[in-house]
C-alpha cells in the first residue's frame, strides 16, 4: 500500500492515513475504460466510465453487477440509503432512476449533458436549469423549476431538507421543507474556468456544507433565523464560519470529525524549463481555522498517469460514518483509510523506534491484530544487540521473555555467543519460574574466571537453590588452590558454606579473615550454636570493641547463659566498662557458672548494684563475697562478725580489722576472740602495731591456757623494740 505514498525517506513524521489501490475487476475495467464518477454506500461500491458503463462493486473492487446505460461519459451516480434504487446521468443527456432489484423506474431524455442526484422519491437534475421531479398521490412525476438562469450547473449534493448547488455565480442552498431558496455563497477565483477547476461541495453534517473552488475552502452552516426578526426573510440563513486559501486547486473534499479531507491538483515549476507540469495529487488533512487552517498532514500519491491529468478529473468520495476515503482518477482509484494502531506500529518499526514500538503494543495488546508484544520486544532486544548495547538488551529480556523459560535459554546461549553472558546474569529469573540449574552455573563459572567481585555479588543475590551447590564449592576450592588468600574468594566461599550449613567451615574463614561483618554475619546465619568454643574470639576483632557488637551477641547468647557467660567475663576482662550494662546480669552468671571470679568481678566493676550483689551472694550462703559487699557498703562490723563467727579464720579478722584500721573493729575484735585461746595468740602475733597488746592482755583471764603464748609475748617485745628504734632513728635523722 505505501506505493502510492511518495514521502521523504527520512521523514520523522508519521502518515495519517494508509493507502491502497482498489484493484481485482477495478483493474480491468480501467485497462480499457476510464473512471468518470463513483459513489460510495456502506453495502457497495457504483463506478461510472467514460464508455457509458455502471460497475456495482463489493469492498474489494469485485464486479457484482454491471448496466450499459450509454455510450458516452457517465457523469453522476446517486444512491438512496437503502441502496436499493440507482440514478444516472450521462453526457448524452439520458437520466434514469431504477431499483437495482426491481429495474423499474423514471427514464427521461434530454437535449445536453446532465448531472443527477438522487434521494428517495425526489429526483432533481440540472444543465443551465434545476428541476426537482416528485411523484404525486397517483404515482405521476411532477416538475417543478429550482433555480435557472445563471449558466451551466456543474455539482449538487442533497442533504436532509437542505439542496446546495453550484454555478458560474457561486454555491445556492434550497430547503425543501419550506421550499425556499437560503442564500448565495459568491464564487472566488473568478479568473479559473469552472468547467477545468469545478466546484467541490461536502455535507458535513445536516446544518454544515463545505465548499471548495479554486484554491478557496469556506465552511458554511445553515441556522434558524429568530422568528422576531423573519418579516420576508427566510426562516433559515446561512453563517460562514470559516474562509480560507490553500496553496493547490481543490479537487474534492471530505469531512473527517473536526477536520477536512481534501484531495489538491498540483501544478509545479520544472527545474530546467519555466513551463509547470502536473504533479502528483496531495491528500491533506486539514484543521479549518476562521481566516486560515493548519496543516495535520500531506501526502503525495503516486496514481497512474498523474502527468495526464486535469484538476477536474480528481474526485474524492467518502463512507459515511468510517474514515474510509476514495481518490478516483480515469485510470486508478486509491483507497485511504485512517492508520489503526497496527499501522503506528509498522512506522514505528520501520523507523526503528523500537521501544515506542513495544510500549504502543503494551498499551493496545487487545486491539492489535498483525503484531505480538513478544515479537516486537525481540526485535527491539536484536536491534540492542547489534548496536552493541548489551546492558540494555539484557534488561529488555526481563521484561520481554516474561515467564517463557525456552526463550530465555535461547538468548542466555545467544549473551554467551557474544560474550556478554555477564550482562545478563542479573535479569536472570530467580524466582518461583527459573532456569535449569546448569544455566546458572554456566554464568558463575564466566565470573570465575574474569570478575570474583561479580562472582560475589551474583552469590549474594542468587537463591542458593538455583544451581549445585556443592559443584561450585569445588569450583572455588580449585580457584583458591592458586590464589590461597584471596579474600574475596573466602567471604563467598563462607557463604556457600553457610547456605549448606556447614556453619563451622563457614565461620573458620569468617575468623581468619578477621572479617569486619562478622557479627552481623553470625547474627544473619545463626552460626552461635557453632562457635561455643570460638566465641571469645570475637574479641580479637576490633581493636576496640563495639557497644552494637557486644548487643548483638548478648541478644543472640540470651537462652545460653553458660555461653554468654564466657562471653561477658572475657569481655570484662578486657575492658571493665564496655559492657556495664550487663554487669547486674553478670552477677547471677558469676554466681551461677563461675564463682571463684565472682569476687575479683565484685572488686573491680564500678556498675555493679552492690543491693541485688549483697541479695545474691546472702541467697547462696556466698560468705566471702557477702563479707567484700558489707564492707563496701560501710556495714564492717558486721563483716568482721561474720569473719569471726562464720569462717572462724581470726588471720582473716585480723587483716580485715587492719584494713579497715577502726578502733572499734579492734575492739569488737578482742571482745569476740577474749574467751578464744586460738583467737587471743592470733592477736598476741598480730595486735602490736595497730593496738596496745597491754590492752588484751590485761583483759585475759588469770588461768586461760593460751597456746604458745610465751612466743607471742616473746614477739610483742621484739615488735616493741622494733618500734623505740625507728621513732629514735626518725628523731636523729638516721636508719
Amino acid at each position: 500500500a505505501d506505493c502510492f505514498l511518495h514521502q521523504e525517506e527520512d521523514s520523522e513524521e508519521e502518515p495519517k492515513l494508509k493507502y491502497e489501490r482498489l484493484s481485482n475487476g477495478v483493474t480491468e475495467i480501467l485497462q480499457n475504460d476510464a473512471a468518470s464518477c463513483m459513489t460510495v454506500h456502506d453495502k457497495f461500491l457504483a463506478l461510472g466510465t467514460h464508455f457509458g458503463k455502471v460497475f456495482l462493486l463489493d469492498i474489494q473492487g469485485n464486479v457484482t453487477q454491471k448496466f450499459e446505460i450509454s455510450s458516452v461519459k457517465i457523469n453522476q451516480i446517486s444512491l438512496d440509503e437503502s441502496g436499493e434504487h440507482v440514478g444516472i446521468c450521462s453526457e448524452d443527456g439520458k437520466v434514469q432512476v431504477f431499483g437495482l432489484y426491481t429495474r423499474e423506474g423514471f427514464h427521461e431524455n434530454f437535449d445536453c449533458p446532465v448531472k443527477v442526484s438522487f434521494f428517495c422519491s425526489f429526483i432533481e437534475f440540472y444543465r443551465t436549469c434545476l428541476l426537482l421531479y416528485e411523484r404525486n398521490w397517483l404515482n405521476r412525476w411532477k416538475t417543478s423549476v429550482l433555480h435557472e438562469g445563471e449558466g451551466t450547473i456543474t455539482n449538487i449534493q442533497w442533504r436532509a431538507n437542505l439542496i446546495a448547488w453550484a454555478n458560474n455565480v457561486g454555491v445556492k442552498i434550497y430547503d425543501i421543507s419550506t421550499k425556499q431558496r437560503i442564500t448565495n455563497v459568491l464564487r472566488d477565483n473568478v479568473s479559473l474556468r469552472p468547467d477545468m477547476y469545478p466546484c467541490s461541495l461536502c455535507w458535513k453534517d445536516n446544518t454544515t456544507l463545505i465548499v471548495g473552488w479554486g484554491t478557496s475552502i469556506k465552511i458554511c452552516v445553515v441556522k434558524e433565523r429568530n422568528p422576531t426578526e423573519m418579516r420576508d426573510l427566510p426562516s433559515r440563513y446561512v453563517e460562514i464560519m470559516s474562509a480560507f486559501e490553500t496553496e493547490f486547486f481543490i479537487s474534492g473534499l471530505a469531512p473527517l470529525a473536526d477536520q477536512l479531507v481534501t484531495l489538491f491538483f498540483v501544478k509545479e515549476n520544472s527545474d530546467q524549463m519555466d513551463e509547470e507540469f502536473r504533479a502528483r495529487p496531495r491528500l491533506d488533512i486539514i484543521q479549518p481555522l476562521p481566516e486560515s487552517c493548519e496543516e495535520i498532514s500531506s501526502d503525495a500519491l503516486t496514481v497512474r498517469y498523474f502527468q495526464d491529468n486535469e484538476c477536474r478529473d480528481y474526485r474524492l468520495e467518502h463512507a459515511e460514518g468510517e474514515s474510509l476515503f476514495y481518490i478516483i482518477s480515469p485510470k486508478d482509484i486509491v483507497v485511504a483509510k485512517e492508520r489503526d494502531q497496527d499501522d503506528h506500529i509498522d512506522w514505528l518499526l520501520e523507523k526503528k523506534k523500537y521501544e515506542e514500538a513495544l510500549m504502543a503494543a503494551e498499551i493496545s495488546f487487545k486491539n492489535i491484530k498483525r503484531h505480538d508484544v513478544q515479537k516486537i520486544g525481540m526485535a527491539y532486544i536484536n536491534h540492542l544487540v547489534e548496536k552493541g548495547d548489551y546492558d540494555s538488551a539484557a534488561r529488555k529480556c526481563q521484561k520481554v521473555l516474561g515467564k517463557n523459560m525456552e526463550l530465555w535459554e535461547n538468548e542466555v546461549y545467544r549473551f554467551k555467543t557474544i560474550g556478554q553472558l555477564k550482562a545478563i546474569s542479573q535479569y536472570l529469573p530467580r524466582g518461583d519460574l527459573r532456569l535449569r540449574p546448569a544455566i546458572y552455573e554456566m554464568i558463575l563459572h564466566e565470573f570465575l574466571k574474569t570478575d570474583y567481585e561479580g562472582f560475589a555479588t551474583l552469590i549474594r543475590e542468587w537463591p542458593g537453590e538455583l544451581y549445585n551447590n556443592m559443584a561450585i564449592v569445588q569450583a572455588v576450592n580449585d580457584h583458591l588452590k592458586r590464589d590461597p588468600t584471596n579474600s574475596t574468594l573466602l567471604t563467598t566461599l563462607a557463604e556457600l558454606y553457610t547456605y549448606d550449613q556447614r556453619y563451622d567451615r563457614a565461620l573458620e574463614i569468617y575468623l581468619r579473615l578477621r572479617h569486619k561483618d562478622v557479627y552481623q554475619l553470625i547474627h544473619k546465619h545463626n552460626l552461635f550454636s557453632s562457635i561455643e568454643d570460638k566465641i571469645v574470639l570475637l574479641m580479637d576483632f576490633d581493636k576496640e570493641v563495639k557497644i552494637s557488637h557486644i548487643n548483638l551477641v548478648v541478644e543472640e547468647l540470651a537462652d545460653r547463659p553458660e555461653l554468654l557467660h564466657v562471653y561477658l567475663h572475657k569481655l570484662f576482662k578486657r575492658d571493665h566498662h564496655k559492657g556495664q550494662k550487663y554487669h547486674e546480669r553478670q552477677i547471677g552468671l558469676y554466681a551461677e557458672y563461675d564463682r571463684p571470679n565472682l569476687l575479683p568481678f565484685l572488686r573491680d566493676s564500678t556498675h555493679c548494684p552492690l543491693e541485688k550483689a549483697l541479695e545474691i551472694c546472702q541467697q547462696r550462703n556466698f560468705v566471702e563475697e557477702t563479707v567484700f559487699l558489707l564492707s563496701r557498703m560501710g556495714n564492717c562490723r558486721r563483716a568482721l562478725q561474720m569473719i569471726m563467727e562464720e569462717l572462724e579464720d581470726v588471720d582473716k579478722a585480723i587483716e580485715f580489722a587492719k584494713e579497715q584500721d577502726d578502733a572499734e573493729l579492734w575492739e569488737d575484735l578482742i571482745s569476740y576472740s577474749i574467751d578464744k585461746p586460738p583467737f587471743i595468740t592470733g592477736l598476741l602475733n598480730n595486735i602490736g602495731t595497730h593496738v596496745d597488746p597491754i590492752l588484751l592482755i590485761h583483759r585475759i583471764k588469770e588461768g586461760m591456757e593460751i597456746p604458745n603464748l610465751r612466743d607471742s609475748l616473746v614477739k610483742i617485745l621484739q615488735d616493741y623494740n622494733l618500734q623505740v628504734r625507728r621513732s629514735c632513728n626518725k628523731n636523729s635523722g638516721t636508719f
